[in-house]
């Protein structure tokens, strides 16, 4: 069985990690849900996404001073790299994975 990983151990990984704070409430970020389905599967490989509940997670939300939803982050190695609230198309999340994407170096 797979044990559940923190938020911090998620964010902190080598791969870009695509993070949507929301709300179950929040009418956007109902919007927000088939869009990251669809960047899923172009992004595959080079990003996770994970949706984080403000509502279930407080004290992520205030460390990270989400104020508004949908609010999204992109994080490598725990660092914020970008952020961005409110509903964004496919198109412009996968022009922002690929600004601070990074080849894998083989060793």
């Amino acid at each position: 069985m797979e044990q559940k990983k923190t938020f911090s151990e998620l964010i902190c990984s080598e791969k870009l990690v695509l993070v949507d704070f929301f709300a179950t409430w929040c009418g956007p970020c109902q919007m927000m849900q088939p869009i990251l389905q669809e960047l899923s599967g172009r992004v595959s490989g080079k990003a996770s996404i994970i949706k984080i509940d403000v509502d279930k997670n407080p004290l992520v939300a205030s460390t990270y001073r989400i104020q508004g939803v949908p609010t999204l982050m992109l994080f490598r190695k725990g660092e914020v790299l970008w952020r961005q609230s409110g509903v964004l198309n496919a198109n412009q999340l996968e022009q922002v994975i690929h600004q601070f994407y990074r080849e894998p170096v083989m060793s």
